[in-house]
């Protein structure tokens, strides 16, 4: 590569120059009029991050785990559909590129690739996204899970029908898109276009011990939890994780940002269920910004795409290097050597700023 980008920004501006225009819109949008997905950048840069100064950061510590999966740094790939649509490689080049980095992968349920490739690609933790099309297709992949070596299940609850492969030029989609590949064994659960028809929301809380029985008691992260009462009742039926997410503003528009949700649900959960964030991600200071109100770790969705088109696997990589360096530098101007330091009065919530002099001083 000719032009090494040295932030998320240049990463996507690298990247959807190369990307064919119908992928290049699939990532980008959101749905509706996309107010969603512009109030996830707004709200994180509202947060201001608060330095210290004269703290030995010397030596820093960026590890941690997730449900007993160790990671280098708090950044996991998250289950961004369509990779395949930005790189031939798509599902295996992040989950070798996560691999190398030290971090995690989740696997879309609408991989191109099957549970059963991408697990052998895998050289770190790799967990599997699932979207309840059918209990036919749940069936059928929950049970591949722990052969494969996944180590959770993360459930999208808050998925209520088939996203649009459409765009505005009436195209359907992008050329090298593999959509639902990972069922090339089950065409009977395909339709004529190689897609999974959806049969409809019946999934509800009292199901959850049955995709835990087929899942062969995979830990289970319930990825869409945007209010108090749906994460007390996740508390309520132990689940093991929570995505605090909107998907980037891509399956609802109208709900407000995810990291205005954060410190309601961290306080509902009482530490009980570990929270990890998703939804507008671009930088190692956003990753601190969410860790500070209480995020365990990040996904990120849209840079996968763009560190694929950019550059396949290494591609991926470069993405994640940049968010780590980035959160590394946040860390020592803030004083932390260790994640386990990242706080909330490290960070300035809008409501907040009358309580900050004009020399920066707070009260």
């Amino acid at each position: 590569m000719t032009d090494l980008p040295m932030s998320i920004a240049e990463l996507q501006a690298f990247s959807e120059a190369k990307m064919h225009k119908v992928q290049r819109k699939f990532v980008a949008r959101g749905v509706a009029a996309n107010w969603t997905r512009d109030r996830n950048r707004q709200k994180l840069d509202e947060i201001g991050v608060v330095p210290r100064a004269l703290v030995d950061v010397s030596m820093r510590d960026l590890a941690t785990t997730v449900l007993g999966d160790e990671l280098n740094f708090p950044i996991m790939c998250a289950p961004a559909g369509g990779q395949t649509g930005s790189h031939p490689d798509g599902e295996i080049a992040v989950a070798r590129a996560a691999g190398a980095a030290g971090t995690l992968m989740a696997l879309p349920v609408g991989s191109a690739y099957t549970i059963e490739e991408v697990g052998a690609a895998a050289t770190g933790p790799i967990w599997f996204q699932h979207i309840h099309y059918s209990d036919e297709l749940t069936e059928d992949f929950l049970p591949r899970l722990k052969p494969a070596g996944f180590t959770a299940l993360i459930l999208t609850v808050d998925a209520v029908g088939p996203f649009p492969m459409t765009d505005d030029l009436g195209e359907t989609m992008s050329p090298g898109l593999r959509s639902f590949g990972s069922l090339r064994h089950r065409p009977d659960l395909l339709d004529e276009q190689g897609v999974t028809p959806w049969v409809g929301p019946n999934l509800t809380w009292d199901r959850l011990d049955w995709l835990r029985e087929l899942a062969g008691g995979l830990p289970l992260v319930l990825k869409g939890i945007r209010n108090v009462e749906d994460a007390t009742r996740a508390r309520e039926h132990e689940v093991e994780g929570i995505v605090v997410s909107n998907h980037g503003g891509r399956q609802f528009d109208g709900g407000i940002s995810s990291i205005e949700l954060m410190p309601r649900i961290v306080e509902a959960v009482e530490g009980d269920i570990e929270i990890y964030f998703d939804s507008g991600i671009r930088s190692g200071l956003d990753v601190y910004r969410a860790m500070a109100l209480g995020a365990k770790a990040v996904f990120v969705g849209r840079p996968v795409h763009w560190g694929l088109a950019y550059d396949g696997q290494e591609g991926v990589r470069r993405m994640l290097n940049i968010l780590g360096s980035e959160f590394d530098k946040v860390m020592a101007y803030t004083g932390c050597t260790n994640v386990d330091q990242i706080v909330q009065a490290h960070v300035i919530l809008p409501g907040d700023r009358e309580d900050v002099h004009d020399d920066g001083n707070i009260l």
